[in-house]
């Protein structure tokens, strides 16, 4: 049976697919329906659509990280290489949560994405200025993904998550996205000139 934390994940992911994908009429009602399902009923869903499975060939069978990764599921992308994508979490616990997502469905985490994870917990720091950052995995749908989350308060992996704003998820990501410009070096020159004297 899915724990807490999990059956909350895994609702929060289930609405994202909704906001992305369903019609403006249906959103409501639809996530309405996964917001009242018991931790039993959401396995039963889960079961039922075929969200477990590692098919990620078949449209439906796909998990949603991998969805997400693949650009099926619109996302606020921060960044990506070959094997991960990090893109800002919907239901975050603070500002500037973002979820990496390795590309290949699996129920590990590589290096690479764990080096992902510090060069994308470097940029938060520069660029949010958070207290601290910290990291924490976890597995939905058999996909591992990690989350890196700015730390401002004293916030935790098990903090409260909030329904964060587009407009919220928008400016996050235009801050994070931002490419830092380099100012050129200039060599200071030195107050004492040697000037030639004069011959007259």
């Amino acid at each position: 049976m899915l724990s807490e934390e999990q059956s909350r994940g895994v609702k929060n992911q289930i609405i994202q697919h909704i906001e992305s994908t369903f019609p403006e009429d249906k959103k409501d009602s639809a996530k309405q329906q996964v917001e009242s399902m018991s931790s039993e009923q959401l396995e039963e869903f889960i079961k039922q659509n075929n969200l477990a499975r590692e098919n990620q060939s078949q449209e439906g069978a796909q998990c949603i990280f991998c969805a997400i990764s693949s650009g099926n599921i619109q996302s606020y992308k921060i960044d990506e290489n070959k094997s991960t994508v990090a893109t800002l979490e919907i239901n975050p616990i603070s500002k500037g949560h973002i979820l990496i997502i390795p590309k290949k469905h699996s129920n590990k985490i590589s290096k690479r994405a764990i080096s992902f994870a510090e060069k994308i917990s470097r940029k938060i720091k520069s660029k949010l200025k958070p207290k601290d950052v910290i990291t924490s995995s976890g597995n939905l749908f058999g996909h591992e993904i990690m989350n890196v989350i700015p730390v401002y308060q004293n916030e935790s992996s098990n903090s409260q998550r909030y329904k964060a704003e587009k407009e919220e998820l928008e400016k996050v990501q235009k801050i994070l996205t931002k490419k830092t410009i380099r100012k050129p070096r200039t060599k200071k020159i030195s107050e004492k000139i040697w000037i030639p004297k004069r011959i007259p």
